[in-house]
């Protein structure tokens, strides 16, 4: 998982054992080191919204998150797509992806369900998400099945590295 794949088919992982007090371990500030999009086959799928190595970072206090996300060149307004409503998925806005509000753990699932209470986007505001969040060392990884630009199913694998 520490390793980003560029292009071609990747075999999806399956996440580590749930961490212990994940409550705990999530809390702090992360950079996001990696994005990766898989389909059903293996396929990575670039997601033309945020591109290919988009600039991330999550924020968790001790009931409040905050997440920004945001596509890596935006100099040409003509390069950044709009994306619609994918299943399981937050909206951006202009190659941007901005959102807070609360959010819990779920220690025996190791999941992470968060509420958007303000966003970028007021198609984000009052949804709630549930990802799969593991620690590892001083990673973080949310893995989530959603969609792509074009429908199909992926799951996605967002691996954090922590910066404070």
């Amino acid at each position: 998982m520490k390793t980003k794949p560029t292009q071609g088919h990747v075999k999806k992982d399956s996440l580590p054992s749930p961490t212990a007090n994940l409550a705990s371990a999530i809390r702090g500030i992360w950079k996001l080191k990696s994005r990766v999009d898989v389909d059903d086959t293996g396929k990575v799928q670039i997601d033309p919204f945020l591109g290919r190595d988009p600039l991330g970072i999550l924020c968790f206090g001790e009931s409040h998150f905050a997440a920004r996300f945001m596509k890596c060149d935006r100099s040409e307004q003509g390069n950044v797509l709009e994306r619609a409503q994918a299943r399981n998925n937050t909206v951006g806005v202009n190659g941007c992806d901005a959102y807070f509000g609360p959010y819990c753990v779920d220690e025996i699932a190791g999941t992470l369900t968060t509420r958007i209470q303000g966003s970028i986007s007021s198609a984000n505001i009052g949804a709630t998400y549930v990802r799969d969040a593991r620690v590892l060392d001083n990673e973080l990884i949310i893995q989530l099945h959603t969609t792509a630009v074009d429908g199909t199913a992926i799951t996605r694998t967002n691996t954090f590295s922590r910066t404070g």
